[in-house]
């Protein structure tokens, strides 16, 4: 397949761009600089500029643009950044894609999306069906999955992937909480209740894979584990993983004066299932949380 990608620099994308092209498949990336590479092509999202050639050269786009939430504390001007760097990349590639003749429309559009959509649902479990929560991530979730409504109504697929928690030792949930942990000086976040709604990185790049070619499949799809884990939980496996202690729990408070505005997000319970995936026949590589870790620390 051709395939266009926006966000293929990040954590997640560019494990993504590796595993497509060793699949055989033509990447091409989506860059806000000058293209350096014959496989880059530049846009600018913020100004809802990209080329309509570059887009209809596609079989299938795939969008996982927009700055990590984790990444800085959360003041007014990150919060719109985190919103806009998401509904100006997802509008521009839907708008794009709604213009174009239907022959050279591309086939699918895979456009990231996030479990933040649920809010915080305490022990509560939900599915795809489930509406938007409350807060400021499922407001931002509302408005991104919005901005793919041009292109759905113009008869693309598009599949909107309400990922959770991709578990890999170079980024996302588990690096930050590497070193804490091999020092011995880490523990549950909170009371630990909350629900995490993790996956494997393996079974991540297998799920965005397999959407790709999943013709029948459309609209929210939770890429999450069958299995998710409290925080309690899932701290004494890292810790039983690591070889070492999981004594020191992390007040809330200490998480508010650390974090800021994400800390109610670090504190948010979200007890989701794949539901859709498992009725596609999708099958995970790890189903539970502790082969998902070794798969994590060592692969």
């Amino acid at each position: 397949m051709r395939i266009l990608m926006g966000g293929a620099s990040g954590f997640l994308g560019t494990r993504l761009v590796d595993r497509l092209t060793a699949e055989g498949h033509q990447v091409t990336r989506l860059v806000r600089r000058s293209p350096r590479t014959p496989d880059e092509r530049r846009w600018d999202p913020a100004a809802g500029q990209l080329d309509p050639a570059v887009v209809a050269g596609a079989d299938a786009v795939v969008n996982l643009a927009g700055a990590g939430v984790g990444d800085k504390r959360w003041t007014d001007e990150y919060r719109r950044v985190i919103r806009s760097s998401r509904v100006d990349s997802t509008t521009t590639l839907a708008v794009t894609i709604a213009g174009l003749p239907a022959a050279d429309r591309p086939g699918v559009l895979l456009n990231s999306s996030a479990v933040g959509w649920y809010g915080d649902t305490g022990d509560r479990v939900v599915e795809e069906d489930a509406p938007a929560g409350e807060g400021f991530l499922a407001d931002v979730c509302r408005v991104w999955e919005a901005a793919t409504r041009p292109a759905e109504d113009a008869g693309a697929r598009v599949v909107r992937l309400r990922t959770g928690l991709p578990l890999h030792r170079d980024g996302g949930l588990l690096k930050p909480q590497l070193l804490p942990f091999k020092l011995g000086i880490a523990g549950r976040l909170g009371s630990g209740r909350q629900w995490l709604p993790w996956i494997s990185m393996r079974d991540w790049l297998d799920a965005v894979v397999f959407l790709l070619s999943a013709g029948d499949t459309a609209g929210a799809v939770n890429v999450v584990g069958p299995n998710p884990v409290t925080n309690a939980e899932f701290t004494r496996e890292l810790g039983r993983q690591l070889h070492r202690p999981t004594i020191v729990p992390i007040p809330a408070l200490a998480l508010k004066v650390a974090l800021g505005g994400f800390a109610q997000e670090a504190l948010t319970s979200t007890r989701v299932l794949p539901a859709v995936l498992t009725r596609a026949g999708f099958e995970w590589t790890h189903p539970a949380l502790p082969a998902a870790l070794h798969a994590a620390l060592t692969d």
